[in-house]
């Protein structure tokens, strides 16, 4: 059951994050578990850890590169950093982060909004082409009205100018019309503190960060998502 300090009104969009929140970023090291000689764990958080910490960075120095670059970046320090050095795996990893696994609670969440009449799209750190491959490889093109990138504005969340995206492309001028969906905490936090409506879905992290922003709902899969509206 979703958890609610309110039920969300006016939502004229609903707009998702894609990388944890609707696709699984372990995708690669789970599919190559067996190269990686039990550091498949290690290499995914690590990975994913860097990855978020070059986007902020890049965003404070004012030094942007696509995301794709990013996390080639990030895949490459996680490597030497736990010693794997397998000829052709970080391609082999790069490819496969195009074609993550959706979560099994996407496909159907996605259907009852779409049932419920909901305009929907994908706001993301993703590039364009990176975008586009992890919604056509699950097959979820006829679900999003717009995907949205950050490379729109050159850097990337959690600015506002990113969050404003989603505004522009719906053509929505009242942040609170838009329910934004995360399980990103810092994500979720910092698009409440934009304006809108947000729900989390927590899947990991499960707490809030103890940052500005609190969601209006935390629900554990994305079928839950229409009770809220």
């Amino acid at each position: 059951m979703a958890e609610h300090t309110k039920r969300l009104e006016g939502i004229q969009a609903v707009v998702f994050d894609a990388y944890g929140t609707l696709f699984n970023v372990a995708t690669p090291v789970e599919k190559l578990s067996a190269e990686l000689n039990g550091k498949a764990d290690a290499l995914g958080k690590l990975w994913r850890q860097k990855q978020l910490e070059y986007t902020w960075l890049r965003s404070l120095m004012g030094n942007h590169a696509d995301f794709w670059v990013v996390t080639r970046e990030a895949l490459d320090y996680s490597l030497a950093e736990l010693e794997i050095s397998e000829t052709g795996l970080a391609d082999e990893l790069m490819t496969l982060f195009l074609k993550l696994d959706p979560f099994a609670d996407v496909a159907p969440g996605l259907e009852a909004l779409k049932k419920a009449g909901k305009r929907l799209a994908i706001l993301s750190n993703g590039s364009p082409s990176m975008i586009d491959s992890v919604v056509r490889h699950s097959h979820f093109e006829k679900h999003f009205e717009h995907l949205i990138s950050v490379e729109d504005v050159g850097i990337y969340k959690p600015s506002r100018r990113v969050y404003r995206l989603a505004m522009q492309k719906f053509h929505i001028q009242d942040a609170p019309s838009i329910c934004f969906v995360s399980a990103n905490t810092w994500d979720a936090q910092a698009a409440a503190t934009f304006g809108f409506q947000v729900v989390r879905i927590a899947r990991t992290p499960k707490r809030d960060d103890k940052i500005p922003g609190k969601p209006a709902a935390v629900i554990t899969a994305l079928t839950e998502l229409t009770a809220c509206m």
